[in-house]
């Protein structure tokens, strides 16, 4: 009957999009919503050459195509060969809207974030008691440390109630003073992840003095509560692995800090050797009898110093007067007397120049180079 009907070959949809997912193989799968109604829906990727842009919950499109069975599950679908956008929806912008007012007073601030403690006795949790998201992180804390002691705290996560279910829980955790807490739920349509989206859901995060983990839905969700919390996981199993460190590294880590801790004592004691040899040296330099080995040393150079320039001014001085001699030795009398030569004195004692010093018949001596002779003038030449 469906595959007869003319009408559900070519039908027009308008709605909000919810829980939307890209299949890797291509095809887009999502569910069109309105306040009291909703149909699934998918895209082949066939089809998808005319989207020209990328769809996502919250959206408001008008999904062109035909209605069929869904073989498997017996159920209908709407098959979309065209979609165009029609405007956000209502959840969207509320979302939206929240979102920049939480961020405008300052929630969002990296300056209020504490971190995350890297050990920890008491992990919380707040979630649901029963699903996938409580076990993935039971299973992952007790294999990654199995003394960590994990505090459930059952909530409500969505449908009325969810978020004030949350709040107690966050609260409550808070009171048992845990080390680190967990909030969070597996994956949903954007309806499903709402109660995160609330107020005083972001509120409660915000006021808590216990650092918080939001692990709300798949990779690509994001609530509100991802922005205000302390650290966002993409997933419960990845929050569980931010909040509890593998105490298998322990080990490797202690036995890293002892490496560190050893290096660094050897290191202060071969510096302290160091300084203490120094200090020694400059000890023994400064000891009395090193004080006066090094005064009778400087002593004994001076000695040496003094010696040699006292050689040294005597050779000056010996060939200074070897240079006297010299000049003496040609002006001595005798030097000339022993060159053949002889000097003539009166009988006064006065040395004779000229043959005006003397008249005939006067004495005079005669002195040559081995004795004198006693002389008497006979007569007179003058050298004309």
């Amino acid at each position: 009957m469906f595959s007869q009907d003319f009408v559900l070959k070519s039908v027009k949809v308008s709605g909000e999009v919810s829980n939307c997912k890209y299949h890797s193989s291509g095809h887009i799968y999502f569910t069109l919503k309105d306040e009291s109604s909703s149909i699934a829906c998918v895209m082949f990727a066939s089809n998808r050459g005319g989207l020209t842009f990328t769809l996502s919950d919250g959206m408001k499109i008008e999904a062109e195509g035909r209605v069929d069975i869904y073989e498997r599950s017996g159920s209908y679908q709407l098959y979309a060969f065209r979609i165009v956008q029609a405007g956000a929806g209502d959840l969207y912008l509320k979302y939206e809207a929240l979102k920049k007012e939480l961020e405008e007073r300052g929630m969002f601030a990296p300056e209020y974030k504490s971190p995350i403690p890297r050990y920890i006795r008491t992990l919380g949790v707040v979630t649901a008691p029963t699903g996938a998201a409580v076990q993935d992180i039971i299973n992952i804390t007790r294999r990654r440390n199995p003394y960590v002691q994990i505090i459930l705290c059952p909530a409500q996560v969505q449908g009325e109630g969810a978020a004030a279910s949350i709040v107690a829980g966050i609260r409550e955790l808070e009171e048992r003073g845990v080390d680190v807490m967990i909030v969070g739920r597996g994956g949903g349509s954007i309806e499903d992840l709402w109660a995160f989206n609330e107020e005083i859901v972001a509120q409660a995060i915000f006021d808590s003095r216990v650092p918080v983990i939001s692990a709300v839905g798949h990779e690509t969700d994001f609530t509100i509560a991802d922005f205000v919390a302390d650290m966002r996981a993409p997933t419960p199993s990845a929050a569980a692995e931010l909040a509890v460190y593998e105490a298998s590294r322990l080990a490797d880590d202690m036995k890293a800090l002892m490496d560190r801790l050893e290096s660094a004592m050897y290191e202060h004691i071969r510096a302290g050797r160091d300084r203490s040899g120094r200090l020694s040296l400059r000890l023994e330099a400064v000891k009395p009898a090193n004080r006066l080995i090094q005064k009778r040393t400087y002593a004994i150079s001076l000695e040496d110093r003094i010696e040699a320039a006292m050689k040294g001014i005597l050779l000056r001085k010996r060939h200074d007067m070897e240079m006297y001699i010299a000049r003496l030795k040609g002006l001595s009398p005798l030097d000339k007397l022993n060159q053949g030569y002889a000097v003539a004195v009166t009988a006064g004692g006065v040395r004779m120049r000229s043959t005006g010093d003397a008249g005939i018949g006067d004495t005079y001596r005669l002195y040559l180079s081995d004795g004198y002779l006693d002389s008497r003038v006979e007569d007179i030449h003058e050298q004309k």
